[in-house]
């Protein structure tokens, strides 16, 4: 995990003691600056901590977003955990059409899941 990301849920010891965020719904998008950077392995180091908190994930899977994720023809983030982006070491690419395209259906489905829940 990120130590950047480590130290926020490290803050968070108050909305854990008190429940704040227990069966709350989490997705996760990502952003790394290489190939093998972290696009599945930050989902899921997350997952404990999730866990603790009674968090419920929602990945986004295959079934939706097949097509775009095993698309070969260029290189762009994204995986069954959920989207994600790549950067250069600027930080100035922005998200391709096909990241921000995953990152739709994401959403997409996140509403969708959520909303069950909550009517």
């Amino acid at each position: 995990m990120p130590g950047q990301w480590r130290m926020f849920w490290d803050s968070t010891t108050a909305l854990w003691t008190d429940g704040e965020l227990n069966e709350k719904y989490v997705g996760m998008f990502t952003s790394t600056g290489t190939l093998g950077g972290g696009h599945e392995l930050t989902p899921y180091t997350s997952l404990p901590c999730f866990v603790h908190h009674g968090m419920i994930f929602v990945p986004l899977g295959y079934k939706h977003a097949m097509t775009e994720i095993c698309d070969m023809q260029s290189i762009h983030g994204g995986s069954p955990w959920g989207a994600g982006t790549f950067t250069d070491n600027d930080g100035l690419r922005e998200p391709s059409e096909i990241e921000l395209k995953i990152a739709n259906i994401q959403g997409e489905r996140f509403y969708k899941i959520v909303s069950r829940a909550y009517p």
